[in-house]
């Protein structure tokens, strides 16, 4: 495979923000008397915002009796206090081993993609000084469908000028994993292996990523 390109998803990828969507879920579950433990919001990750409230919403049966302003009204104040506890962010935030694979992919003109469902990748990215590395910011709002559907790794892959099967796409979520699959990208899973059994390589850690391990995908 002559590998060109590198997508990469941003939670838990490129910084751990997993923990506040966590906490901005959880609270607004409270309000609406929805529990939401870790375990549910494992299913979370890698699904945009207003799919992941109706995953909640489901829960209580309130899915289809909630008209979409009121969806939007609540995915809004979710957002709100997300970005809030993003705004802590700082650039020694960025997970292990990946500001060095970003340093050696731009050393080796490999270009570098980001894919994510989020709809504040840029401002986490500013806040990492981490946007430099990046030659393409999917935006998922172009995209019709969300993560499982490769829509926005195609579209990462078309910002890049590069065929998909030319580009690794790297992801933390089964969701994303699928869409990379789909998209006709080389996966890489960083974390379980039962969750990401479908990925073509699982990592333990982000701090495997390395040069050595596009040599082997070669």
């Amino acid at each position: 495979m002559n590998v060109l390109g590198v997508v990469f998803d941003l939670d838990g990828v490129i910084v751990d923000t997993a923990e506040f969507h966590y906490i901005a879920w959880k609270n607004l579950g409270k309000k609406l008397g929805i529990e939401i433990d870790r375990s549910f919001n494992e299913r979370l990750k890698g699904v945009s915002r207003m799919d992941s409230l109706d995953r909640i919403l489901e829960m209580k049966g309130l899915k289809e009796t909630m008209t979409s302003e009121e969806k939007e009204a609540l995915a809004k104040e979710k957002n709100d206090e997300y970005v809030k506890l993003i705004n802590t962010i700082k650039p020694s935030d960025m997970l292990p081993g990946i500001k060095d694979f970003l340093e050696d992919l731009k050393s080796n003109n490999i270009r570098i993609g980001l894919a994510s469902a989020s709809k504040n990748a840029l401002p986490v990215l500013k806040r990492l000084d981490a946007e430099k590395y990046f030659d393409y910011v999917a935006d998922p709002n172009l995209c019709k469908k969300n993560k499982p559907a490769p829509d926005i790794f195609i579209l990462a892959a078309k910002g890049l000028h590069l065929r998909p099967e030319n580009c690794i796409g790297v992801e933390d979520a089964a969701a994303g994993i699928e869409g990379i699959n789909s998209a006709g990208m080389f996966s890489i899973g960083i974390g379980d292996k039962k969750t990401l059994r479908d990925a073509d390589l699982i990592l333990s850690s982000t701090k495997k990523l390395n040069l050595d391990v596009l040599n082997i995908i070669k």
